[in-house]
C-alpha cells in the first residue's frame, strides 16, 4: 500500500544524506560550486539545449560518483578501520574513478564552452 508519509520521509532521508556529504566532504562542495558556475555560464552564453543536456549529464555523473566514493569510504572504514592495504586500495580506486570522470567532465566542458569564449 502506498504511504504518503513514507514517500515524503524518503525525500527527507535523501536530503539528510546529501547535506551530510555536502558538509563533510570538501571535494563534493567544490564540485557543487563548479557545477553552479557551469550552469551560470551556460545561461549567460545561451548554450544550445543539447549541450545543456550534456553538461547536466556530466555534472550529475561527477556528483553521483563522488557520493558513491563517500559511501565506499565509510563502508571500508567500518569493515577495516585500520590502514589495511586492501582498504587503502579500495579508497584509491574509488578516488581514481572520480578523477577520471572529473577530467572527462573538464574536457567535455572545455569543448562545449570553447566556441563561446573565443568567438
Amino acid at each position: 500500500m502506498f504511504s504518503l508519509k513514507k514517500f515524503f520521509n524518503s525525500f527527507r532521508y535523501a536530503g539528510r544524506g546529501l547535506l551530510q556529504v555536502f558538509y563533510e566532504e570538501q571535494s563534493f562542495r567544490l564540485q557543487v560550486l563548479v557545477a553552479i558556475i557551469i550552469i551560470i555560464l551556460a545561461i549567460y552564453f545561451k548554450v544550445v539545449i543539447w549541450q545543456i543536456i550534456v553538461l547536466f549529464l556530466v555534472i550529475t555523473s561527477v556528483l553521483v560518483l563522488e557520493l558513491i566514493n563517500s559511501i565506499f569510504e565509510r563502508m571500508v572504514d567500518i569493515i577495516k578501520p585500520g590502514i589495511h592495504e586492501y582498504a587503502r586500495s579500495i579508497k584509491d580506486i574509488m578516488a581514481a574513478t572520480v578523477l577520471i570522470v572529473s577530467v572527462m567532465a573538464v574536457i567535455i566542458g572545455a569543448l562545449i564552452f570553447w566556441p563561446y569564449f573565443f568567438s
